[in-house]
């Protein structure tokens, strides 16, 4: 069977669907991967899967959207996928639409977060439409958590019978084994504190993720301040890129984050084990999620966590069993839970073991990829069903109503022929005589 799996951006493709499609292709798929161009599609490339480069972008750009939807209709003619399986609302949006187009059998599409629930005005209204066009030319919706499907649920409910959540939730599970606390990830974590010239009694808040105003990193910042206050041989660790263009970050608070000798900005880390080692707490302080890898990694590598009381974040952390919840955009509640985990290293340690445990037995990788096939072997069996109803039971069903419908006008005929008998004296069947022009008789030409 051929799949083509779609999202926005590749980073997408290559870390949060980290070998996802490569399992996908040993057992027996014929996997294409979409997205817009860029370094991780090329990684792609070298382990195995094909890509195509399609000019999708995360901002509302009509003109670039309506030639992206043109490439996918292309491929999809060309490549002719059994299953078209979408992740992110442009490319679900613009993948589920050109799949219908195409009239692909199978049309899956995951909800990892939604940008409309912090939106406000026309622009909510906007995303609602979409998210609603996304739904409509999708046969299953597959939000990543069960409190992102409680949303959809209430919020998208004529669409309810298409959402389901696959496994325990997460869109691609956690490798247990990769994010796991070697001796080796030890010593590269102890040698970049080394590198930034972090003492071995410092503390390390730290943050995985977009740095924009979306993840909470304001309130981190303000946080950060106080915290620091009282403990002066804190720091703090951002791994991640801005953007700018999209949500960039009050000029005060970028100006904090670049020009303080405590803040770290390493930029984007293809393998962030070892920069999570170096942290002491990992904050997750977003507005809103689907559901957070980043949580579940530090989970695995046994990090202490803090997170918002949002959706995903709290079906991962239990406040005080494995981990702190605060109200999101909540500055004083965030310093309080640092100030408690700071305090007490030895109630910190505890959570992290038990979210290891939880992670584990709930998100194993390879549980959920087993889920993820047997979804699409589910929803391939629909299909043969759809079609099986549309080109065969369906005409035969109604070839059988007309002849039935036939018969049962049988005894009316019965009535109507003796009735126009007698009418017409005796003749049932009668043409009727059109009047005939009459003929014109051509005069002979004077000479």
């Amino acid at each position: 069977m051929r799949l083509l799996r779609i999202t926005t951006v590749p980073v997408s493709l290559q870390v949060l669907l980290r070998g996802q499609l490569q399992y996908a292709a040993q057992n027996g798929y014929e996997v294409l991967a979409v997205s817009a161009p860029g370094a991780q599609a090329e990684e792609l490339r070298k382990e195995g899967i094909a890509h195509r480069a399609v000019r999708l972008t995360r901002k509302i750009q009509p003109l670039t959207d309506l030639l992206a939807l043109l490439q996918l209709i292309f491929i999809m003619i060309r490549f002719k996928p059994h299953i078209v399986h979408t992740h992110t609302p442009k490319a679900g949006l613009l993948g589920m639409l050109a799949a219908w187009i195409c009239r692909v059998p199978v049309r899956l599409h995951t909800v990892a977060g939604l940008p409309l629930m912090e939106a406000v005005g026309l622009k909510k209204n906007i995303l609602y439409l979409t998210e609603c066009l996304t739904y409509s030319c999708a046969h299953r919706v597959y939000p990543n958590s069960f409190g992102l499907l409680a949303y959809l649920e209430h919020h998208f409910n004529v669409f309810y019978r298409k959402f389901k959540v696959i496994g325990s939730g997460s869109s691609n599970g956690i490798d247990v084994n990769f994010f796991h606390a070697t001796p080796l990830l030890k010593a590269n974590s102890r040698k970049l504190r080394e590198t930034y010239g972090i003492p071995g009694h410092a503390t390390v808040i730290g943050f995985v993720g977009r740095i924009v105003k979306d993840k909470g990193v304001h309130e981190l910042t303000g946080a950060f301040q106080q915290v620091l206050g009282i403990h002066p041989d804190c720091w703090l660790m951002l791994v991640g890129e801005a953007e700018p263009d999209l949500d960039p970050l009050d000029k005060k608070v970028e100006a904090f984050l670049k020009n303080h000798p405590r803040v770290i900005m390493p930029g984007f880390q293809k393998d962030v084990r070892p920069w999570m080692l170096a942290m002491d707490v990992l904050v997750l302080p977003s507005y809103r999620e689907g559901f957070p890898n980043v949580v579940m990694q530090a989970a695995c590598l046994e990090i202490p966590c803090v997170v918002s009381d949002i959706t995903g974040c709290n079906e991962l952390i239990a406040q005080r069993k494995t981990g702190l919840i605060v109200p999101p955009a909540n500055e004083k509640a965030l310093a309080g839970a640092l100030l408690e985990l700071i305090s007490n290293r030895g109630a910190a340690k505890e959570y992290a073991h038990a979210a290891r445990e939880y992670v584990i037995k709930h998100f194993e990788q390879q549980t959920f990829w087993q889920a993820l096939l047997g979804e699409y072997h589910q929803q391939m069996a629909a299909a043969r069903c759809r079609t099986a109803y549309t080109c065969y039971i369906k005409p035969f069903f109604d070839r059988l109503a007309a002849l039935i419908m036939l018969a049962a006008t049988v005894p009316l005929w019965l009535l109507v022929i003796p009735l126009l008998a007698l009418q017409n004296k005796g003749k049932v069947f009668f043409l009727a005589d059109a009047a005939r022009p009459e003929r014109k008789t051509l005069l002979p030409l004077e000479i």
